[in-house]
């Protein structure tokens, strides 16, 4: 109904659907671009985007479906723009509560997301998308494949060598 009304140009409703979906698309972004300040603009850019764009949307797929599809495609724009990637050093992983963390577990888990942040931007673009949306979101094989317009057996594979090559790159941790 939101994206129905958004849709005939109801600002409010699109508002709504923005502070709605806005914390997990800049969530994805961040883990995919490493940067919150680049994910930030990613997120913007793609909310802006959407708004021009909402007249094509038809409806077919949840409107959170279309706007990762949007989210996810500016961010694999943006690492390709910037290749070589560059350091993932601001990862955004939920940190401990204070009381539950020792001194010694704090640093174990700082070096563990710095080392995972590293990995991470060892990965092409195309797997990280694919093995954050996964991993990390916890979508389908079919829904990334829509997402990014590819085929589900590309999808398999993406996360395949994503995953072959992070277990690789954190073996230290096992």
């Amino acid at each position: 109904m939101l994206t129905v009304r958004a849709r005939e140009g109801d600002e409010e409703a699109f508002e709504v659907l923005v502070r709605r979906h806005g914390p997990v698309l800049l969530s994805l972004a961040t883990r995919m671009l490493g940067s919150p300040a680049d994910a930030e603009d990613a997120v913007q850019d793609a909310f802006v985007s959407a708004w021009r764009r909402l007249p094509e949307f038809r409806g077919d797929a949840a409107f959170l479906t279309w706007m990762y599809r949007i989210v996810t495609n500016r961010c694999l724009n943006l690492l390709r723009s910037r290749r070589p990637t560059e350091e993932l050093d601001a990862a955004t992983e939920p940190r401990a509560p204070e009381h539950q963390a020792s001194p010694v577990r704090a640093a174990e888990s700082t070096a563990a997301v710095r080392d995972l942040s590293a990995a991470l931007a060892g990965l092409s673009p195309e797997q990280r998308a694919c093995w954050v949306l996964r991993e990390l979101h916890g979508f389908g094989y079919g829904e990334i494949a829509e997402m990014l317009g590819i085929s589900q057996q590309a999808v398999r594979g993406r996360i395949f060598r994503a995953r072959r090559y992070l277990t690789e790159a954190m073996s230290a941790w096992r």
